[in-house]
């Protein structure tokens, strides 16, 4: 347990799933005047992990005096080791086997969802499932459906990860965990068989306000995913697509995303 700035910190572990994953607790002081306020659940995306959303959850939660609770999904950061071979359903599996878990073990009742790539896709269905738990949606270059550009990228990631010195960048994250998370990664999304994987029927389902971000330069994505999500949720969505910004907007954009991000929850409340 630390104390940075204002914030409480603190890591702990629980089971979801059957599977031991490290989940980490940014307490606000004030988190509890006036009236209760939702949790920030952060999402990481596929190859992501708690510190590699760095200081951005501190951020909105001195923005916001929310509570933030981020986590390693399975077989990232410190979380247990993957030891099968992923299902092309693992998003499903995590949205709604996982997800469900997490947030009853950390006593979140009332959440804010805030999902990068996989963790968007995440965020998505289980809002859908789950809409009482569900009070707004911030979906950051998440897919709804598979598009060639991201089979591209991620043919392009591998040819990174075995030719410079990308396995030991990601290891400062995963540690033991980083060349199974790697490679579930990219041999899941490159099977043929998930060129179908497609989580457009949850979207109706979604009554929550959603706010939807991409890069315009996202390389594993285009407008096309925004257009789905903003087009198919019942609830009030927003756009934002910003210039000169690839895949991760938190970090490329960063103060433009944290003041959208910190309107969008405080309206909320």
């Amino acid at each position: 347990m630390s104390t940075k700035g204002s914030l409480l910190t603190e890591d702990s572990y629980i089971v979801a799933a059957g599977r031991r994953l490290r989940v980490r607790k940014l307490t606000h002081p004030n988190s509890d005047v006036e009236y209760s306020r939702p949790t920030l659940v952060f999402l990481h995306e596929g190859l992501g992990s708690i510190e590699m959303w760095h200081d951005f959850p501190a951020i909105l939660a001195a923005n916001t005096a929310c509570d933030c609770l981020i986590y390693d999904r399975w077989g990232h950061g410190k979380s247990d080791p993957l030891d099968v071979q992923r299902t092309l359903r693992y998003v499903h599996d995590e949205a709604l086997d996982s997800l469900p878990e997490v947030l009853e073990n950390s006593h979140v009742h009332d959440a804010i969802l805030i999902g990068h790539s996989d963790g968007g896709s995440i965020a998505l269905i289980f809002a859908a499932e789950h809409p009482e738990t569900v009070r707004g949606i911030i979906s950051e270059a998440a897919h709804v459906f598979v598009e060639e550009i991201t089979l591209v990228g991620i043919r392009e990631a591998l040819d990174i990860f075995n030719s410079t010195d990308l396995k030991q960048k990601l290891a400062r994250y995963h540690g033991v965990n980083t060349e199974g998370i790697f490679r579930a990664w990219h041999e899941t999304w490159l099977q043929p068989e998930f060129k179908i994987w497609d989580i457009q029927d949850c979207l109706p389902k979604i009554r929550c306000p959603v706010l939807v971000i991409q890069g315009e330069d996202d390389q594993y994505g285009t407008a096309a995913q925004v257009q789905a999500i903003t087009t198919q949720v019942t609830g009030p969505s927003k756009a934002l697509l910003i210039p000169n910004c690839a895949h991760v907007p938190h970090r490329e954009a960063k103060d433009m995303v944290a003041q959208e991000m910190t309107e969008f929850i405080l309206g909320l409340l």
